[in-house]
């Protein structure tokens, strides 16, 4: 529990430290996402989800993202879920369609037997859906290297990514969001999804719905492959 909220402070000074830097010359957006469940009595809960995400825009040409996201559940101070996922993306305009981005992940999920996961990827990206005003539509696809370390060994793999993120604003005030990515290496193979809906409540707050599933091809023994994720959350943008 402490670990989380330690590394949730330690990203909002981040957060701030870089928006205060880099506002003036650049456009910087910052969206904050936290949900949280504590129940007392027969049975004591926590159950903890938080999400943040930078968006820069250096320049007509570069722009970079950061995210992180972690959850926490613990039931009578017990825990049994705690899972971090980092990533940062470089992505270079060549057009107004494409793009080239180099993106770089890490996840460390307490219950899934692996130590941590980490990959590196370049990929080709096209926008596609130009013409839709209430509509985006991204898709990369590239290679990379996924390390995958367990408390037995090491393994690192070539991998092929393919990944899509879908935005529609369904009207003013409501959005439905969209992603999906393949990572597939010869060993195994990571499906993840994100799919939400979200609705304005004031200017800059906004309660979202959404639901994410992990797919793991191979895992270590004693595992599920699949997790899956839903949740009721307030985002901040500023």
């Amino acid at each position: 529990m402490r670990n989380v909220l330690t590394y949730g402070l330690c990203s909002l000074l981040v957060i701030f430290s870089l928006s205060a830097s880099a506002q003036e010359e650049s456009s910087v957006a910052t969206e904050l996402e936290l949900g949280a469940i504590f129940t007392s009595g027969n049975t004591e809960n926590e159950n903890i989800k938080y999400k943040v995400t930078i968006d820069w825009d250096q320049s007509d040409s570069w722009d970079f993202q950061f995210t992180s996201d972690g959850f926490r559940s613990s039931q009578d101070g017990i825990s049994n879920a705690q899972r971090l996922y980092h990533t940062g993306s470089a992505n270079y305009t060549i057009n107004t369609d494409s793009y080239v981005q180099s993106r770089i992940a890490y996840e460390n999920d307490k219950f899934s037997g692996f130590e941590s996961q980490s990959d590196v990827t370049v990929s080709y990206g096209r926008n596609m859906l130009q013409n839709r005003a209430n509509m985006a539509l991204g898709l990369t696809a590239g290679v990379g290297v996924r390390r995958s370390e367990t408390e037995f060994d090491t393994e690192s793999v070539a991998i092929t990514r393919l990944a899509a993120d879908y935005n529609w604003n369904v009207s003013e005030s409501a959005e439905f969001i969209q992603d999906f990515s393949i990572e597939a290496g010869s060993d195994s193979s990571i499906y993840r999804s994100e799919t939400g809906i979200q609705t304005d409540i004031l200017e800059n707050l906004s309660l979202k719905f959404s639901v994410k599933v992990k797919h793991q091809t191979d895992v270590p023994i004693n595992r599920e492959k699949t997790d899956t994720e839903t949740a009721i959350t307030l985002v901040l943008n500023f």
